[in-house]
């Protein structure tokens, strides 16, 4: 005899397909979910090595920014250095020239001169003196003009003033000093 099966074998066939599709939805979002969380431990550790990686870059700039200080400081110092080795230079050049000044000032009196007094504002002199006539102090002025250490002279005062029985001229001259390094430019001319 044929055997007919009366069961529900549609709905027990449904039933446990559902149920697969649960487990393999189930299954799905347990591996899209590790998928998930694994990317995001992989970006997270990403951004912590990039973040290692500037921090490393900060410490770094940090420390050539204080090189870059010093040694912005130590060229200042130089400047400081080369501008006083500069001075001490342009002092050691002009020490003669006081020497040939006075040298000069001997040279150029002529007789019946006498300073009393000699002033010096950077390379302008000034003489003040007496003279026996204002034709010696026209000598003077002469004798600066044709110096090699004086020039460009110049007369303020001449008057004539009696001391006792005799007549003298009080005078005021002024001339500028030629430096060395002046004389060394009109020779190379």
């Amino acid at each position: 005899m044929p055997r007919i099966n009366l069961l529900p074998w549609r709905e027990e066939l449904r039933q446990k397909r559902k149920k697969e599709f649960l487990t393999a939805l189930m299954a799905a979002v347990i591996f899209g979910g590790l998928l998930t969380y694994g990317y995001k431990l992989f970006v997270q550790r990403q951004i912590g090595n990039q973040n290692a990686r500037n921090t490393i870059l900060r410490n770094e700039i940090a420390t050539l920014d204080k090189q870059i200080e010093e040694i912005q400081g130590l060229e200042r110092q130089k400047e400081r250095l080369l501008a006083r080795m500069e001075i001490i230079d342009q002092l050691q050049r002009s020490r003669p020239e006081v020497v040939h000044l006075f040298d000069e000032l001997v040279d150029t009196l002529p007789d019946g001169v006498y300073l009393t007094e000699v002033k010096q504002s950077n390379a302008r002199i000034e003489l003040h003196g007496d003279a026996q006539s204002s034709t010696r102090v026209a000598a003077l002025m002469r004798n600066i003009n044709s110096s090699d250490w004086l020039k460009d002279p110049g007369l303020d005062v001449v008057e004539t003033v009696e001391q006792g029985s005799a007549k003298t001229a009080q005078f005021t001259v002024f001339a500028q000093q030629v430096s060395a390094s002046e004389e060394s430019e009109e020779a190379l001319q």
